[in-house]
C-alpha cells in the first residue's frame, strides 16, 4: 500500500492580495508626502450636476458684487450706509467678490483630474473656510423663513434698525445663493475626500492625544462654553451688552443667528474634547463636529472682527465691547479647536 503523506501547499492568492495590498498602500502613502499625487477618476453624472449647481448658485453673488463696484445702487436703498463714500466698502465689496470668484476654482478642482494632484493645503484651506462662512446660513436662514412664514409679522434682520441697509429681495437671493452653494459643495468635497484622505477619516479614534493636546481642548470648552452663554441669552431675546441700535434691531430672526453660532461653538469643543480623548468610536463623527464647529466659530469670530473696524453694516453704530469679546472669543474658541484637529490629522498620517 501507498503512503500518503499532507503536504502544506502556499495560499498564493492570498499572498499576491497581501503583497497588492502592501504595495498599494505604500505608493498612496509615497504619493501623499512627494510631488506624484493621484489623478483621480472622472466624476460621475450626480458630481456633474452637482459642479453645475455650485457654478449657478455662485451668479447672484457675484453679479451684484460687480454691479455695486461699477456703481450700480440695485437693492441699495435710500439712506443705507452702503452709499457712503470710502475706500473700506469698496475694498470689502471686491474682497467678497474674489472669494465667490474662488469657488468656481475650488469647484472644478473637486470634479477635475488635476485636482488629485494640488497639494492638500490648496483644497483644505479653502473648503475649512467654505464650510465656517456658509454652515451658520444653511442652518439660520431656512429657520428664518419659516419663522417668517409662520408669523408674517417677524422682521427682518435689518428692518428694525434705525437706517435702512438693503433691500429686502438681496438678502432672499443671496442667501438662496449660498444654501444651495454650501449644499452643493458639500456633495462634491465628501466624496473628494474619501477618495483622497479616507484613511485619516474611516476607522476608530484609536489612542488618546498627548496631554498638551488635551489642555488646548479644555481650553477651547472654557471659551465655548462662556461664548454660547452669551449667545444664548441673546437668542432668548436678552439685549445686555449691546449697543442701542443692534438691540433695537433683536427679534425672533436674529435669535436663531445666535443660536446657531451657540451650537456651534459648542460642537466645536465637544469635537475637540472627544478627538484628544481617544477611544474605540467611531473617528469620523467627532472629525464632523469639530471641522464643521471650528470652521463656523473661527470665520464668524473672526470676520465680523474685521468688519467692525471700517464702516458698520448694521446701522452706523459700532459693535459694543462686549460684542467685540463675543467675537474674539469665537474666533479662539474655533482656533483652538481646529488646532486640536490638525494634531489628530497629523497623527493619523505618521501612523
Amino acid at each position: 500500500m501507498t503512503s500518503t503523506r499532507a503536504v502544506h501547499v502556499p495560499n498564493k492568492t492570498n499572498k499576491t492580495n497581501e503583497t497588492n495590498e502592501t504595495n498599494e498602500t505604500s505608493r498612496a502613502s509615497r504619493s501623499e508626502g512627494s510631488g506624484t499625487r493621484p489623478s483621480g477618476p472622472a466624476p460621475g453624472a450626480g458630481r456633474r450636476v452637482l459642479r453645475v449647481v455650485a457654478l449657478a448658485a455662485t451668479v447672484p453673488y457675484l453679479v451684484l458684487k460687480s454691479a455695486w463696484l461699477s456703481g450700480s445702487r440695485a437693492g441699495i436703498p435710500e439712506g443705507s450706509p452702503l452709499l457712503e463714500p470710502g475706500m473700506f466698502l469698496t475694498l470689502a465689496n471686491a474682497v467678497t467678490l474674489a472669494m465667490d470668484a474662488c469657488v468656481i476654482l475650488f469647484v472644478l478642482a473637486l470634479t477635475r483630474p488635476w485636482g488629485m494632484r494640488l497639494p492638500p493645503w490648496l483644497l483644505t484651506v479653502p473648503a475649512f473656510a467654505a464650510t465656517g462662512l456658509l454652515t451658520p446660513i444653511l442652518t439660520a436662514f431656512p429657520a428664518q423663513l419659516l419663522i417668517r412664514a409662520v408669523d408674517p409679522a417677524a422682521r427682518a434682520p435689518t428692518e428694525g434698525a434705525v437706517r435702512p441697509f438693503l433691500d429686502s429681495w438681496v438678502f432672499t437671493v443671496v442667501y438662496t445663493g449660498f444654501t444651495v452653494q454650501g449644499l452643493a459643495l458639500a456633495g462634491l468635497f465628501v466624496p473628494y475626500a474619501r477618495e483622497r484622505w479616507g484613511r485619516r477619516w474611516q476607522g476608530v479614534r484609536g489612542r488618546g492625544l498627548p496631554s498638551p493636546t488635551g489642555v488646548v481642548a479644555g481650553a477651547a470648552a472654557v471659551c465655548a462654553v462662556f461664548v454660547a452663554g452669551v449667545h444664548v441669552y441673546w437668542a432668548l431675546g436678552g439685549t445686555g451688552g449691546m449697543g442701542a441700535e443692534q438691540a433695537a434691531a433683536r427679534s425672533a430672526t436674529t435669535g436663531v443667528v445666535s443660536g446657531v453660532h451657540a451650537i456651534c461653538a459648542l460642537a466645536a469643543a465637544a469635537g475637540a474634547l472627544l478627538l484628544a480623548r481617544g477611544g474605540s468610536r467611531r473617528v469620523w463623527r467627532p472629525l464632523a463636529l469639530t471641522w464643521t464647529g471650528s470652521a463656523a466659530a473661527l470665520c464668524w469670530g473672526l470676520w465680523p472682527l474685521i468688519a467692525s473696524l471700517g464702516t458698520q453694516l448694521d446701522g452706523g453704530e459700532h459693535p459694543s465691547g462686549t460684542v467685540r469679546l463675543i467675537y474674539a472669543g469665537q474666533m479662539i474658541t474655533g482656533a483652538l479647536a481646529a488646532a486640536v484637529l490638525a494634531r489628530f490629522l497629523t497623527s493619523r498620517r505618521a501612523a
